[in-house]
């Protein structure tokens, strides 16, 4: 298993589970939001951005943190696992609303060199919420995976649904321990 991609919905906790993983494979970790967002929130077109993303993924091995499903005939074309953080609604809901708040507080720089920070207004009370985006993307998110968990086209991928954070802790060590052996 050398190129991983982690998917899941915003506030599902997949950065974390994604640089954990990185961390404990010595991979590099791959952050497709740092590859889309450029200075003042301005989006990449699909150009720029399939470039990036093509650019990144030509490396050995990785561990890719993202969904954009746009991108998934170029980063599943030659992917060896997709795992798919699908914690419960309130458990992400939970972790979105966290995130976001602290995120707000702090005017942490979200990708290194864009200015990007996260504040209550934008998170809270914006068309463009993160929170938002979580309520409304979850259960859709779920139907999408489902379906292509199953579809043909991507029976070459072994795919990984971690539905809780005792399971993706779990995940992790028995990595570990299958390193060590």
């Amino acid at each position: 298993m050398k190129r991983i991609n982690v998917v899941g919905t915003s506030g599902s906790g997949k950065s974390t589970f994604s640089r954990l993983l990185a961390s404990k494979l010595d991979y590099p970790y791959l952050e497709m939001d740092a590859m889309f967002w450029k200075a003042n929130w301005q989006e990449s077109s699909d150009e720029e951005f399939f470039s990036i993303l093509k650019r990144q993924l030509s490396q050995d091995c990785w561990v890719l943190d993202g969904n954009y499903n746009r991108t998934a005939l170029i980063k599943w074309q030659n992917v060896d696992c997709v795992i798919w953080v699908d914690y419960s609604f309130s458990r992400t809901l939970y972790q979105a609303i966290k995130r976001a708040l602290l995120r707000s507080i702090t005017k942490v720089e979200l990708w290194k060199n864009t200015g990007n920070v996260e504040s209550l207004r934008k998170s809270f009370f914006s068309r463009d919420s993160v929170i938002l985006w979580t309520i409304k993307t979850y259960r859709r998110n779920r139907v999408r995976y489902s379906e292509m968990f199953q579809d043909p086209n991507y029976r070459h991928i072994n795919f990984v649904r971690v539905t809780n954070p005792k399971m993706a802790k779990a995940y992790i060590n028995q990595l570990r321990s299958d390193r060590m052996t």
